[in-house]
């Protein structure tokens, strides 16, 4: 399937600068996979993508090297640059790799006060799309809230490794048919962490993560196979 337009990159075309590298452009376009703007099996053509992000060509190639190192795209001989679809295996080692990264850095926090104000952000961003309908907000909404925890450790490090884990995630989530019902439950557990950072009981929010990840898990892998039949397709 090729790339039907960009996805607003134009208006991203100002957060490269004139001192735009591969390592920038690879950025916005993990972005923009994290929140939903491309498809899994989606083409991204370079004339359309480097056009629109006022890139040359070889420094958006590098780009997509790095985002298919990454897991995020994937190049196919005489083919092009496509959107990478994952498997069910993909969905479920995610998951383990969010467990071990979110709930240590938890468990690894100073204790309170927390500066708990971007989880916070999130957790109402989400409500906001739950009041408005908006279950793809929702998501990205959460997607905020996780990145967010991570970030309270303060690694750099850490922070890299989660934007292109749940860049991965979101490649799954385009596969759910009814993101309500995926969705909805956890905007009251993302409060309920959030209430326990609050008050500085790291015991009770590394298990109401934990367990909070574990069941997500369990609901999405399930709803993944149903939906791929647990293979990548055409793109792996």
């Amino acid at each position: 399937m090729d790339l039907s337009g960009t996805g607003g990159l134009v208006g991203d075309r100002a957060l490269l600068g004139r001192t735009s590298t591969a390592e920038r452009v690879a950025d916005v376009l993990r972005t923009r996979i994290a929140e939903g703007f491309f498809t899994p099996g989606v083409r991204l053509s370079e004339e359309s993508v480097g056009g629109a992000l006022g890139v040359s060509r070889n420094t958006l190639r590098e780009a997509f090297r790095l985002l298919t190192h990454e897991r995020l795209l994937v190049h196919e001989l005489n083919r092009g640059v496509f959107v990478r679809v994952l498997t069910t295996a993909d969905v479920d080692d995610i998951y383990r790799t969010r467990r071990l990264v979110e709930c240590a850095a938890v468990r690894g926090l100073a204790r309170a006060p927390f500066a708990v104000d971007a989880p916070a952000a999130a957790v109402a961003e989400g409500e906001a799309a739950a009041r408005a309908g908006d279950w793809t907000g929702v998501s990205t909404a959460n997607i905020h809230f996780h990145r967010a925890l991570v970030a309270l450790a303060g690694s750099t490090r850490t922070d890299e490794l989660m934007r292109g884990v749940l860049a991965e995630l979101r490649l799954a989530l385009h596969a759910v048919d009814d993101p309500r019902a995926l969705h909805e439950p956890y905007l009251r557990r993302n409060g309920e962490i959030l209430d326990a950072l609050r008050t500085g009981d790291l015991a009770s929010a590394e298990q109401l993560l934990a367990d909070y990840l574990d069941d997500s898990r369990t609901r999405l892998t399930a709803a993944y196979a149903r939906s791929v039949d647990g293979t990548a397709g055409a793109t792996d």
